[in-house]
């Protein structure tokens, strides 16, 4: 279970607003997400869950509202309504802590698997490419792919895909691991190898924050829904809470449809 300690949330949002043009895809959106959590975001397509979780590692920025991650300010809002992030250098400390896993997986077509892997260690950390091969071959081998060291990715299914861009995020050794998606992309029979891959996480108490259509993962893994619609954030209970009863009238349609 996550911690519930007094201690800073891993990601505060408070309040968030971002507009594209005329269209407003976050219409105050606030969610806190404790250490060792898992939260699963559900809601209809377009319904702003995928720019949320881009907006809390500066994929997007937003418009008004404050972000914290770890208790440290990303982007906050002043009473004039300006809103300011921190300077550079501290928005590329700062999103360190968490890894993003896209729908579309993202790999480096030209790179082996491993290559993948010890990229972003080497150049953005810095790391020695000894203590990053050996970093990423524990994670291959923790994800079931230390066969495909060597392959590139266009060699590999959409599964192996993706569980592979899951060990390149968590080579950078995140304290969050934020996931837009991961198994939309995928076929039926290929999203299970990478649910199990994030049960494992989850059961090793990393703390996720998980944009899906798996109503499954969100009743089994999750601790909290978060149910999204039309840019606003309806309902957030306790997954089995929400299963029973989601509280609004709009998050049971959903789930009467998904179910």
């Amino acid at each position: 279970m996550p911690n519930t300690t007094s201690e800073a949330p891993m990601i505060e949002a408070r309040d968030l607003r971002k507009r594209f043009g005329a269209n407003e895809v976050l219409r105050g959106v606030s969610l806190q997400v404790r250490k060792g959590e898992v939260v699963a975001v559900i809601g209809p397509s377009g319904s702003g869950k995928s720019t949320f979780l881009r907006c809390l590692n500066h994929l997007e920025t937003i418009d008004s509202g404050h972000i914290a991650i770890e208790g440290e300010t990303l982007a906050t809002t002043d009473a004039q309504g300006r809103c300011a992030y921190v300077p550079d250098a501290e928005v590329r400390r700062i999103g360190a802590k968490t890894g993003m896993v896209f729908q579309h997986f993202n790999l480096f077509p030209h790179l082996t698997v491993l290559e993948n892997l010890i990229e972003a260690p080497m150049v953005v950390q810095g790391l020695a490419r000894d203590a990053a091969v050996a970093r990423a071959e524990a994670l291959l081998a923790k994800v079931g792919l230390a066969p495909k060291r060597d392959s590139y990715p266009a060699r590999l299914s959409g599964g192996q895909k993706q569980r592979v861009a899951i060990a390149r995020a968590l080579c950078m050794q995140p304290d969050i691991m934020l996931f837009d998606e991961p198994t939309s992309a995928l076929d039926p029979e290929l999203t299970g190898e990478v649910l199990r891959t994030m049960r494992e996480l989850a059961e090793e108490h990393m703390t996720m924050l998980v944009v899906t259509h798996e109503m499954g993962f969100a009743r089994e893994v999750a601790h909290t829904v978060a149910f999204m619609d039309q840019g606003e954030l309806i309902a957030a209970r306790p997954a089995a809470e929400f299963f029973a009863d989601p509280g609004h009238e709009r998050a049971r349609a959903f789930l009467d449809h998904m179910l």
